[in-house]
């Protein structure tokens, strides 16, 4: 019994430790029989041209003598100088190579190794060399054969050892190509099951390698000629190899079946193979040298049967029987084991095998056949078994068991030692770790004469261990069945016989196990394109772990490509050969726990191949392709595109768009198109390349589809038609000789038609037409096959003529300061001779004192598109005098213009004046300005009024002072010394106050008190000054940081609900209830000088002003002509506006102002 528990699912236990107890051996100490642990192959092929090894090597106590035997008798190894045997080993060198021949030393050799307790002997060694024999010498006929008949060309070559491997090249050392048609049989021979013109060739070349030598020879050349001049027909198959319809074939257990059927016939035959009343064995199975030859690996018993090979083509079929048979060289059911018996014990050695035929058994002793050997009562030989009975040690001998039968031997040797011998524990290992919840085996391997009986104990002082949380195993070892923390500790195993005992102390220790986790996972990688794997683990910290990537269970290549950080693994411009599985292995000496994700690489389609032109008509042709690997991204679609070699070589197009799971397409084609087709195939990748072209295939002419598009018809010159098209390709030509028929004749007018046909032009000109009349106009196509279809008649004008009258009863109504609404009567549409584009008005300012010498008169033009009598001029000057006149226009350019028409735009207001400050005292400042660029008017005053600005950026009451119109400067006295001020200015004209425009200005220091503060300097060096200066800075640091969150929050200082009710000073400048001004804000107090906003001075056009809609004014404004004398500019009925007050910056006030304002 192996074990006195055995827990389920332990099997691979069980069989660890059977191993470990056929493995038991007597320590080399101890006396022992000899065992042979070396030998070399029964079968023994050897180079002639190296030294022959023979091996054999022993082991036993005392250590044993070597003596050989050669074809049956003694071999004196001491005789031969070329003969030499290893120290302390029974191995044999014959040295070949200092003049020996290894012919001579052929023969059959067995090793004997020889100590006092028995002898043990080798298999029969059978020592060949190495042959490789050449060619005999023949004289090979050119063979001469009809297209269409079978052949063989016959290699047969010489008998070699090992045989050698045949294959036919030319007389370029190239392979033969080989087919179903075409192929080399198992024998060598070449066979053909039918000759086609192309196999005509001066070179058919037959070749041997030996391997073993590293020889090739080769035949002489055969010729090959294959005539057409009287083909055979098609005939049904029949078997060149087999002949007949039966055969029968031997093949031993474990070796490698080859069936072979090769038929010929016209067309080549097809095979097909399958086994009577049974399946043939699909994971041993292989179909070879194109289906011509079965293949079964690891030949069994129930392999054996009848095989049928059938051949079959469009003439008939064939087939052929081969009956396998399976015979069997002797192999082990029961190898005899070693015995190790104590002096009156029993014991029996066993010796099964089988084979087929059935093995014979033969037994001997000590080399020596049982029947020759002493007599020994302990002993009874019983078939298969030799049976001992209370044995001496003088029973102490080795014994061979030899099974045979016609296919082979094996040959085992078994020692039976008789020893008296104290309990003695061989294991050496203290130390058992193990994981957590995993079986813990922990050795106590012995060694005693009789069989030492195994005890284990766990801690210092401790009972004998038993129960179901244990197994003891035969062999000494204690299984602990799932190791638990509290499983640690210290064990001690005893072994016990009656001579004695031995013991050994062993420690357990349970780790905790590795585990993931975070494992690595899939991804999808366009190539040339990177990415990385995290595998996170934790383990036992009395552990030391290693972190290795694989992919596809092999290591990672050599490629700087790939890097490692810590526990993440990173893959650069990674290509089609980095896909695969990726595993993070965490391994430490105890576990090792991995994970897995797979890595897909993703590219555009590779191209598709081999395009194919079938069911071809005059109007259409189907086109198949193989589609190329899509590379891990499903194909979308395939575009086809054609190339139309006649008239466009070298310019391809789109023809049609298939679904990605097509690979065939009938296309729609056009007469006399010399196609060629071409697929590229879509992903979500992108595109494939092209693939490479398709035949050509050129269609039929016909007579045109369709006529030239885009015909018109417009004169260049008054008395002229000129007829234009777009020309037709080649491609919708549909034939040769392409012309085009125009044909026109005049409308209303005329009831026939002219015609003329052109070719090679896509414009025609008409002369001696009346100016601007309509025409009736065709263009056909036409070729050498014929019409097209009738054309669609299109309606074309001859020449048009400068309009003959000019517009009347102009009239101006001024809206406004800036607007005006022009008026006429338009002009009859006779007159116009051409098509009416519309109206142009042009205006200019009339000539006065201020203009009159200018030699350019800058000049603005409207145009109204259309039938239109009036238009709006937006964009006018106020207070200024205008001039105009109006033309009508067509395509050939305008008309004889109006009489000038005068009008004058009202008074308005100014715009701004800008407000310097050119002098600074500390109680006075002088102000400067310019009059307004643009009055608009007659100014009448200006108005300026200012405020001062505390250091709480408070505004005082504001000061208002009206000045002069003819005034240019100010001196503003009596002013706060070191004081800032903010200012308002603007001019007036009768209409009103034109734009306001800003301005600030600090008063200068007083210099008294600047002198005295120089003399005061050294107050500066005494400390409560310095400290009172830190408290001060500390204060003006804290109100600038809530000022910045203030106004970063959108607030504003306490006067923000003033600012909203007040409308925008510049517009509206003070209140007229209370004449104060809105309150002060800081927003500008970072740039101390800027200057005043200015606004432009127009003016916004109320709703009320006009009822003309925008599509009264005309198509330009004040301004730039362009070159066709249209106006450029924009018209804007909208007025910008300023604030006064704050919030022109979000930014915190400047500390240099907040320190002014301090000071």
């Amino acid at each position: 019994m192996l074990k006195k528990r055995l827990f389920p699912s332990r099997a691979f236990l069980v069989l660890v430790l059977c191993q470990l107890i056929t493995a038991l051996e007597v320590p080399l100490d101890l006396p022992q029989p000899p065992t042979i642990t070396h030998q070399s192959p029964k079968n023994y092929i050897v180079d002639p041209r190296e030294n022959i090894v023979i091996q054999c090597a022993a082991k036993g106590k005392p250590p044993p003598s070597f003596t050989w035997t050669r074809n049956g008798t003694h071999f004196d190894t001491e005789k031969d100088p070329l003969v030499t045997m290893k120290p302390n080993s029974g191995t044999l060198e014959i040295n070949i190579m200092n003049g020996g021949k290894a012919e001579a030393y052929e023969g059959e050799y067995q090793c004997t190794a020889k100590n006092d307790r028995g002898t043990a002997v080798s298999n029969v060694i059978f020592i060949r060399q190495s042959r490789s024999p050449l060619w005999t010498k023949e004289k090979i006929e050119p063979i001469v054969i009809q297209k269409g008949m079978p052949l063989v060309l016959p290699c047969k070559p010489p008998k070699g050892l090992p045989p050698p491997i045949i294959f036919w090249m030319d007389n370029f050392f190239q392979r033969l190509p080989q087919n179903g048609r075409v192929s080399q049989g198992l024998n060598g021979d070449l066979y053909f099951s039918n000759v086609q013109p192309e196999d005509t060739r001066d070179f058919y070349i037959c070749y041997a390698r030996f391997n073993l030598t590293q020889t090739i020879h080769q035949k002489q050349p055969i010729s090959l000629k294959v005539l057409t001049n009287s083909p055979v027909d098609n005939r049904p198959p029949t078997f060149l190899m087999p002949i007949g319809q039966k055969s029968n074939k031997t093949v031993l257990k474990d070796e490698v079946l080859l069936l072979e059927c090769i038929a010929e016939g016209l067309p080549t035959p097809e095979l097909r193979w399958n086994k009577e009343g049974a399946e043939l064995p699909s994971n041993r199975v292989f179909y070879e040298n194109f289906n011509k030859t079965l293949k079964i690996i690891g030949v069994s018993e129930e392999d054996a049967g009848k095989y049928r090979c059938s051949a079959q083509n469009n003439r008939g079929s064939i087939h052929h029987v081969i009956t396998v048979i399976v015979k069997a060289a002797p192999y082990w059911i029961t190898k005899p084991e070693n015995l190790i018996l104590s002096p009156g014990d029993d014991g029996t050695l066993i010796c099964r095998a089988h084979g087929n035929p059935a093995p014979s058994i033969t037994w001997l002793i000590n080399g020596v056949a049982i029947e020759l050997a002493p007599n020994d009562p302990s002993r009874v030989v019983d078939g298969d078994a030799v049976i001992f009975t209370k044995v001496q040690e003088r029973a102490s001998a080795v014994f061979q068991c030899n099974t045979s039968n016609i296919y082979g031997y094996v040959l085992a040797n078994a020692f039976v030692n008789v020893l008296a011998e104290r309990p003695r524990i061989l294991s050496s290992q203290k130390i058992y770790q193990v994981i957590a919840n995993r079986p813990a085996l922990l050795h106590c391997k012995s060694f005693g004469s009789p069989v030492p009986h195994i005890e284990w104990f766990k801690g210092v002082q401790s009972s004998v261990l038993h129960g179901n949380d244990y197994v003891f195993h035969d062999n000494g070892t204690l299984e602990v069945p799932v190791a638990q923390k509290d499983s640690s500790g210290t064990y001690t195993c005893v072994a016990r016989n009656k001579l004695g005992t031995d013991q050994k102390i062993i420690e357990l220790e349970v780790k905790d196990p590795t585990m993931i986790i975070s494992q690595p996972e899939y991804r999808v990688v366009q190539r040339y394109g990177s990415v990385s794997f995290e595998c996170k683990f934790k383990h036992d910290p009395t552990l030391v772990p290693e972190v290795m990537w694989l992919r596809n269970n092999s290591e990672l290549p050599v490629d700087e490509r790939y890097t490692f950080e810590k526990e993440r693994l990173m893959i650069k411009n990674i290509t089609e050969k980095d896909k695969g599985m990726y595993t993070c292995v965490a391994n430490t000496t105890l576990d090792s726990v991995s994970a897995s994700a797979e890595l897909s690489v993703v590219d555009r389609p590779d191209p598709s191949s081999d395009l194919e032109l079938t069911d071809r008509l005059d109007r259409s042709v189907q086109l198949s392709w193989v589609p190329g690997d899509d590379n891990n991204s499903p194909i979308t679609e395939f575009i086809i595109e054609y190339e139309d070699v006649m008239h466009e070589p070298g310019v391809w197009h789109l023809h049609s768009k298939v679904s990605g799971t097509q690979a065939t397409a009938t296309l729609t084609l056009s007469p006399y198109v010399n196609y060629a087709f071409r697929v590229i195939a879509v992903n979500e990748i992108g595109r494939s390349d092209q693939s490479e072209s398709s035949e050509r295939y050129m269609t039929k002419a016909a007579e045109p589809d369709t006529n030239p598009s885009g015909v018109k018809g417009v004169g260049t010159e008054p008395d002229n038609l000129v007829i234009t098209w777009k020309p037709m390709k080649g491609f919708d030509s549909n034939g040769p000789g392409l012309q085009y028929k125009v044909s026109w004749r005049q409308k209303d007018f005329d009831e026939e038609w002219t015609s003329v046909p052109v070719a090679n032009v896509s414009k025609y000109i008409v002369s001696g037409t009346p100016t601007f009349v309509p025409y009736e106009i065709t263009v056909q196509a036409m070729n050498d096959l014929g019409y097209a279809p009738e054309p669609a008649v299109v309606i074309g004008h001859s020449g048009e003529d400068l309009p003959m009258v000019a517009p009347g009863n102009v009239e101006v109504d001024v809206i406004n300061t800036t607007l005006a609404k022009v008026q006429w009567d338009s002009v009859p549409l006779t007159t116009v001779r051409g098509h009416l584009q519309g109206y142009r008005v042009y205006y200019w300012k009339a000539q006065n004192k201020t203009n009159r010498n200018q030699r350019h008169i800058e000049k603005w033009m409207l145009t109204f598109a259309g039938n239109r009598t009036h238009g709006m001029l937006p964009g006018l000057q106020p207070n200024t005098n205008y001039v105009l006149n109006v033309r009508v226009v067509n395509g050939k350019g305008e008309g004889p213009s109006s009489k000038d028409k005068y009008f004058e735009t009202p008074e308005g207001v100014p715009s701004m004046a800008f407000l310097h400050i050119s002098h600074q005292t500390p109680d006075s400042l002088t102000l400067t300005w310019s009059p307004p660029v643009h009055p608009n008017g007659v100014l009448t005053q200006y108005t300026l009024k200012y405020q001062s600005i505390n250091a709480t950026h408070e505004l005082s009451p504001p000061v208002e002072i009206t000045i002069p119109a003819n005034e240019t400067s100010y001196i503003l006295k009596n002013l706060l010394q070191n004081t800032r001020y903010k200012f308002y200015f603007y001019a007036h004209t009768a209409v009103g106050p034109g734009s306001q425009s800003t301005q600030e200005a600090i008063t200068a220091m007083d210099e008294g008190k600047m002198a005295m503060a120089s003399r005061q300097v050294d107050i500066a060096t005494q400390g409560w000054f310095i400290g009172l200066m830190c408290a001060v800075a500390l204060l003006i640091l804290v109100l600038l940081i809530v000022c910045f969150i203030r106004r970063n929050k959108g607030g504003k200082y306490p006067v923000k609900e003033k600012e909203d009710a007040h409308a925008d000073p510049e517009i509206q400048p003070m209140k007229e209830d209370d004449g104060t001004f809105g309150e002060y804000s800081d927003g500008e107090d970072h740039k101390p000088l800027k200057k005043g906003s200015r606004t432009p001075s127009d003016r916004t056009v109320k709703k009320d002003d006009s009822d003309d809609s925008l599509v009264d004014y005309g198509e330009g404004v004040n301004g730039q002509f362009n070159e066709d004398g249209s106006f450029i500019g924009q018209y804007s009925g909208k007025k910008e506006k300023e604030p006064v007050e704050g919030n022109e910056s979000s930014e915190a006030p400047s500390p240099v102002n907040a320190m002014n304002s301090f000071v």
